[in-house]
């Protein structure tokens, strides 16, 4: 397995484990016996800080489209709608974040996982190297923004 890989936020570092995919919006993506899993990146994580909130707006079973808004969650930063990373069916989601999504923060990686899917295909994910070139491009506008600058 390869070694995973490190993006630098400043003096914060995200680790972007090697064994999984990236999605652009800041998910990672899993497979095990066709089932994609996805949860969010370390550098979500740290962007977005504590989640206190978490509500889906959708079911297993649910045929969802690129994009598709499947949820909100609520941050000490803000509250943001969430959207399908990839197409796919919804397979199940992680019912126990609703009662306590503070595995999100904790244990994004393990616990925290968000809901499954299974995809025809998982061509809009990102290799870690890809998805570490893609935090690198936008990382000066991400500063920007978080500065108040834009």
């Amino acid at each position: 397995m390869n070694k995973p890989l490190t993006f630098m936020m400043g003096k914060f570092a995200a680790v972007l484990p090697a064994d999984r995919r990236y999605c652009r919006n800041h998910m990672w993506c899993l497979q095990s016996d066709g089932v994609l899993r996805f949860g969010f990146t370390t550098y979500a994580v740290r962007l977005m800080q504590d989640v206190y909130f978490l509500d889906w707006e959708v079911n297993p079973g649910d045929a969802l489209a690129l994009n598709h808004k499947v949820g909100h969650i609520e941050t000490s930063k803000a509250m943001s709608d969430l959207f399908a990373p990839i197409a796919g069916t919804l397979v199940r989601l992680n019912a126990e974040l609703l009662n306590d999504p503070s595995a999100i923060n904790v244990d994004n990686h393990g616990q925290g996982w968000l809901f499954e899917m299974t995809a025809v295909s998982d061509a809009e994910t990102l290799s870690v190297q890809e998805y570490h070139d893609f935090l690198a491009a936008g990382w000066e506008k991400t500063q920007n923004m978080l500065k108040g600058h834009m």
